[in-house]
């Protein structure tokens, strides 16, 4: 697949806590990371997000009485996925993994920063509605093709491919350069299956080396 200089790669959330030993370890959610920085060197322009939590927000349980993590709530007509306290502003767990090659980065955008919303999405927060800004500044660049990778595949991977595509890119999911939470069980093969019936290319890191 040609990668050219309407081509951006967002490299979503590779940061302590979701790798091993991390507060919300993704199973091998470190091994994306060669294969990122392999890749990388085919892109002209990175963008890369980071969660970035005050200790108060809504997705953690601990700020639930009696509720744990996975359960799922609703606040104010949004589902709500509660996670264990992770990726604390200004904390290591909060900082991309120390393996990751960030030199060629030319945005960090950090999202997830209002403690009253999440945001998976690199677009746009969990209301569908406040933006964040990546959508501007992409089509200032006159970037089209998006190609996605990081953690986690099925929560802010999926709904930033699945926003991009809303919004008229041509969406990519590097998929061997992804890895999912999987919460709940087949999570991970439903997010795939959704992305391929909206359009989005599901393609390995190979189709970009070759």
């Amino acid at each position: 697949m040609l990668v050219d200089k309407d081509s951006a790669l967002i490299v979503i959330d590779v940061q302590n806590d979701f790798c091993p030993g991390g507060r919300l370890a993704i199973k091998d959610g470190d091994k994306v990371i060669p294969i990122i920085n392999d890749i990388s060197c085919k892109f002209h322009k990175i963008i890369a997000t980071q969660d970035w939590h005050p200790q108060s927000h809504i997705s953690f349980a601990k700020n639930h009485p009696g509720k744990n993590p996975n359960d799922v709530v609703e606040i104010n007509g949004i589902k709500q996925v509660l996670w264990p306290e992770h990726c604390v502003m200004g904390t290591r767990g909060a900082d991309f993994h120390s393996d990751l090659s960030t030199i060629k980065f030319n945005l960090i955008l950090r999202k997830g920063t209002n403690p009253k919303i999440d945001s998976y999405s690199a677009f746009t927060e969990n209301d569908k509605k406040t933006i964040t800004g990546l959508e501007g500044y992409l089509r200032g660049l006159g970037i089209s093709r998006p190609f996605f990778c990081g953690l986690a595949t099925d929560y802010c991977v999926f709904c930033s491919a699945m926003d991009a595509t809303r919004l008229g890119f041509e969406s990519s999911v590097i998929i061997d350069a992804c890895r999912g939470v999987d919460v709940p069980e087949n999570n991970v093969k439903k997010s795939i299956d959704t992305m391929q019936e909206n359009g989005i290319n599901i393609i390995i890191s190979k189709e970009l080396l070759s």
